[in-house]
């Protein structure tokens, strides 16, 4: 089912890339290269999902990430963290703020079109199961 995704990264060539693979997946997409065009990107229009990464400028992804699971008004906003930061403690303190799936950097096509389908199947109740995805090529 087509969402809207706001895809939160300072690389633009990440951006370009998960843009075209997100709109040939069929949802309309918007883009911020920074952590606080982020949060005001959604506070103009709030996505199904956020696609985050978590070292940008001006708020990092946990930053975010905290902010929208501390606004009621967002509860329905999924939130997968993209990035190069693959530690087990990292990845824990992105799902322990609420995110709802956590991909490492570099990823494959497949784990991100995957994920980004499972996590959008699921009921927005504010339940988070880990998920986990990266490593890929």
């Amino acid at each position: 089912m087509p969402a809207s995704v706001l895809i939160a990264d300072d690389d633009p060539n990440i951006l370009r890339a998960l843009s075209f693979l997100m709109q040939r997946e069929g949802h309309s997409v918007r883009t911020a290269t920074d952590g606080r065009q982020a949060l005001d990107a959604v506070e103009e229009e709030k996505p199904d999902l956020v696609l985050l990464d978590l070292m940008m400028p001006r708020a990092n992804g946990y930053e975010v990430c905290r902010a929208l699971r501390s606004n009621p008004g967002h509860a329905g906003v999924r939130i997968i963290m993209l990035t190069a930061k693959g530690r087990d403690a990292d990845e824990q303190a992105g799902l322990a703020l609420g995110a709802d799936a956590y991909i490492t950097k570099p990823f494959a096509i497949s784990d991100v079109t995957e994920c980004v389908a499972q996590v959008l199947s699921r009921p927005a109740t504010g339940a988070r199961p880990t998920l986990r995805r990266g490593s890929g090529a």
